[in-house]
């Protein structure tokens, strides 16, 4: 398929900038602070990829998914994952009805809340592997299998899942194979007590804030052909490709202190995400195409769920980000 006229692309670029900065000003209306979080969410939706958020109950995760839900006006769901979810919870299940007619019995089906724009999947460490698995093929292919027949979800279609860092009794981790479909790791941080004074003042008033539209699912598919169409230049592909296999204690392009504190690093596709999510903060910005700022912008968010730190690490109390923004460091952003 033949990419549009360049100039036509350019034009596009600018109105998605523009398009961004409004969608700030109505979702800051609902949500103070959290910038990085804010565009970690855009920049997955753009990438048509999915987001997990790490952090403690009461910091808003849910109220930002939904207001997101209004501002570009798309279906928001939300499941509350529990040890008795199961997957047809989820994708839905196969009902049989009495036609009171003929008295003959028709199958039918019932979607589930995967069917949706925007899924919050919150806590979703809570419920077992075989439930989480249910998500799978929903993230990858976009689309939900029952019986014989396979249903496309609706397009654009977001997963943004959350986890409590804290508390782990009754949780089930999430295999890798599951936390490799999340574009994003990202860690939502208490506000600062100024910020904490704006959100009392806003949430005991009589009116609370209300978000208003900003885009359409529409507009948000064409975003995502955009995002893909820009260029990244050789140099920035290769800095993260560079970027990855650095992470791996095997390959030998490895620092010493990969090989002593993790026990194994990032797969192909934290490269692929590394660039895609380059393209994608390039497009909210109205530039033309991907830098290397803009690769070491979502580095930690594509990496820190993609390396294992071993006991090494925990013993010098270091985390996934310390790890990660020491790579950044020593990885050179020009190749030898």
């Amino acid at each position: 398929m033949a990419d549009k006229p360049k100039h036509a692309d350019i034009d596009a670029i600018e109105k998605c900038s523009a398009a961004y900065q409004q969608i700030l000003k109505e979702v800051g209306k609902v949500i103070v602070g959290q910038r990085d979080v804010i565009d970690d969410v855009l920049m997955a939706l753009f990438c048509n990829s999915h987001i997990l958020l790490v952090g403690v109950p009461g910091l808003a995760k849910t109220l930002l998914i939904s207001t997101l839900g209004k501002v570009l006006q798309l279906d928001f769901k939300r499941v509350q994952f529990t040890p008795d979810l199961l997957p047809g919870d989820i994708t839905g299940t196969i009902v049989v009805d009495e036609i009171p007619t003929t008295g003959r019995h028709e199958f039918r089906f019932v979607e589930g809340p995967v069917f949706t724009n925007l899924l919050l999947a919150d806590e979703i460490n809570r419920t077992p592997p075989k439930t989480q698995a249910a998500l799978l093929q929903a993230m990858q292919e976009r689309e939900v299998t029952t019986g014989r027949e396979t249903r496309p979800l609706p397009r654009p279609f977001l997963v943004m899942a959350t986890q409590n860092p804290l508390e782990q009794e009754g949780t089930y981790p999430l295999p890798e194979a599951q936390l490799d479909r999340f574009m994003f790791n990202t860690f939502v941080d208490y506000p600062s007590n100024d910020e904490l004074v704006t959100i009392v003042e806003q949430t005991t008033g009589e009116q609370l804030p209300i978000a208003g539209g900003v885009m359409t699912g529409e507009e948000i598919v064409a975003i995502q052909g955009i995002v893909r169409r820009i260029p990244a230049a050789r140099p920035i592909v290769d800095y993260a490709v560079r970027l990855s296999a650095a992470s791996r204690p095997k390959d030998p392009s490895a620092p010493e202190f990969i090989r002593k504190y993790l026990n194994w690093g990032s797969g192909p596709r934290a490269a692929q995400y590394l660039t895609l999510g380059a393209k994608a903060n390039a497009v909210l910005h109205g530039n033309k195409h991907a830098s290397i700022e803009d690769v070491r912008r979502v580095a930690r968010s594509v990496m820190r769920h993609r390396v294992s730190l071993n006991f090494n690490a925990l013993a010098d109390k270091l985390t996934d980000v310390e790890i990660i923004d020491r790579l950044l460091k020593e990885v050179p952003a020009e190749g030898n």
